[in-house]
């Protein structure tokens, strides 16, 4: 047999967010509730009746009775970067020496990037590590030019006209 739903505390406020709901997700969070508890229905029965799976009508029920019947907006779960290497001011700190000596003149070397990486590591990482470190950061490789920004054009035409083999 099985468990008897439970939320029967929170009825009351269910059926009021029945008729006062703004949207789908609140309706149907409403009678993901008012359904088992009414007319004893089965959460795979609940969840046909408003079209969801069985498994998200007890999430968004579940829900509703862990907020006490208030809705409010449930945090997002944790974003990204959960197997980080460093935190993004390490990352800051670590990169300002390389991105000093770039605004210098000098070239960033993603090979000795790499290499202090993995001293600061004291492992050995991956190439794509340090190129997506850089990325973090908002450094992209620049291409060269295909020509001289100082070149002429014109002066090359008459070189290869005036050219002359022996």
């Amino acid at each position: 047999m099985a468990r008897k739903a439970r939320g029967r505390d929170l009825m009351d406020q269910a059926k009021e967010l029945l008729s006062k709901a703004k949207t789908a997700e609140e309706l149907r969070q409403a009678q993901a509730v008012v359904m088992p508890l009414e007319f004893g229905l089965s959460i795979e029965q609940t969840a046909h009746a408003i079209g969801v799976s069985a498994g998200w009508a007890c999430q968004l029920r579940n829900r509703f009775i862990r907020q006490g019947g208030i809705l409010k907006k449930e945090k997002p779960s944790r974003g990204g970067r959960r197997r980080e290497n460093m935190g993004l001011e390490e990352e800051e700190a670590f990169l300002a020496p390389f991105f000093d000596k770039a605004k210098e003149g000098g070239i960033l070397v993603v090979s000795e990037i790499k290499n202090a990486l993995d001293q600061r590591l004291g492992r050995n990482v991956a190439l794509a590590s340090a190129y997506n470190l850089l990325h973090r950061h908002d450094w992209r490789k620049l291409a060269p030019d295909k020509r001289h920004p100082k070149s002429d054009a014109d002066a090359q035409d008459k070189w290869k006209k005036n050219f002359q083999t022996s």
